[in-house]
């Protein structure tokens, strides 16, 4: 017989199996709540354009701010990671996955820049706006060809045609809105959006590589109260304008301004109708421009048609509470 003696490894104390077993199985039974909120929250996403209108425009409200709707997945995500949820996280992926295919995009960093023909610039400078003067400075600094200004007052005008002067010597004006140019502009008129004053004008700018339409646009606001998101004057200045511009003779269109309206609006689709965003097409990121000090939603657009955009970008506030919006663009 051996005087040899196995050696045996210690037998875990069953009530530690347990509890290991209990833990790892509780990651899946806790945090339903949280995960019933994931689901909920990519709801609006998958649905917003089932949301109607009837009631206090709360699709067009929806829309607007849709992009907002993704900040539940990290606010949900830390939820998760306290309750040591794994059923949590596994639900995110819905929301997650939703939003990233509709906006993951936007994120991503895109080839842009290179040679254009027209650089261009729209912002609404804001009838309120405390100094005029360095606004005026701020937005020479761009550089552009053709300047685009909503919401001037009388006086600011001629703040802004004084400091204009020397860059820019072809100028047309209506009411409130008014551009400037580099190059020659041959014709403008006045266009009709509804308003007992204007608040839109067309102009062809002779540029050295052909004619193109610019219009410059301040449509009408909306407002967000108890009767919900109010809007209907608005909408109808869209409609307005988009016939105008679908009867557009020459080729190459560039719609700027402030529109009140994002491009997820459905509210907006009578005036972006064949026409493509700069921002979308050429720019990084989402390209919010209101409020300034706080930008939450893309209100004052680019829109061309006929033309490539090579490059977008939005530009620091300026004293407006709106951001300015640049674009080059290929004629």
């Amino acid at each position: 017989m051996s005087n040899s003696t196995a050696t045996l490894a210690p037998k875990r104390p069953p009530q530690r199996a347990d509890a290991r077993r209990a833990r790892k199985n509780g990651k899946w039974r806790r945090g339903w709540f949280i995960a019933v909120l994931a689901i909920l929250s990519a709801l609006p996403l998958l649905f917003h354009r089932w949301v109607p209108n009837t009631f206090g425009n709360m699709g067009s409200l929806l829309d607007t701010f849709l992009p907002w709707v993704g900040v539940a997945v990290p606010v949900l995500g830390i939820a998760a990671l306290v309750r040591r949820s794994a059923v949590a996280g596994v639900a995110l992926l819905l929301p997650a996955v939703v939003w990233g295919g509709m906006f993951g995009n936007q994120l991503i960093p895109q080839s842009t820049g290179g040679a254009y023909d027209l650089r261009v610039l729209s912002h609404n400078v804001d009838a309120a706006n405390p100094d005029p003067e360095c606004t005026a400075q701020d937005l020479l600094t761009a550089d552009a060809d053709v300047v685009a200004l909503e919401e001037l007052t009388s006086a600011d005008l001629k703040v802004y045609k004084a400091a204009f002067a020397k860059t820019y010597p072809y100028q047309v004006t209506r009411d409130t809105v008014a551009l400037w140019s580099k190059y020659p502009v041959e014709e403008s008129e006045s266009v009709d959006v509804g308003f007992a004053w204007t608040r839109a004008l067309r102009a062809e700018v002779d540029t050295p590589e052909g004619k193109v339409a610019v219009y410059v646009a301040h449509l009408a606001s909306v407002r967000v109260g108890t009767s919900g998101f109010t809007s209907d004057q608005r909408n109808k200045t869209i409609r307005a304008l988009g016939r105008q511009i679908a009867d557009e003779k020459l080729a190459g269109v560039i719609v700027m301004g402030d529109f009140n309206g994002t491009a997820t609006d459905r509210s907006l689709a009578p005036l972006t109708a064949g026409l493509r965003s700069a921002q979308g097409a050429a720019g990084h990121g989402f390209g919010f421009t209101w409020p300034s000090s706080f930008p939450m939603a893309r209100i004052d657009h680019i829109l061309v048609r006929g033309v490539e955009p090579t490059k977008a970008w939005v530009m620091a506030p300026t004293g407006s509470d709106h951001r300015p919006v640049v674009a080059e663009l290929k004629i």
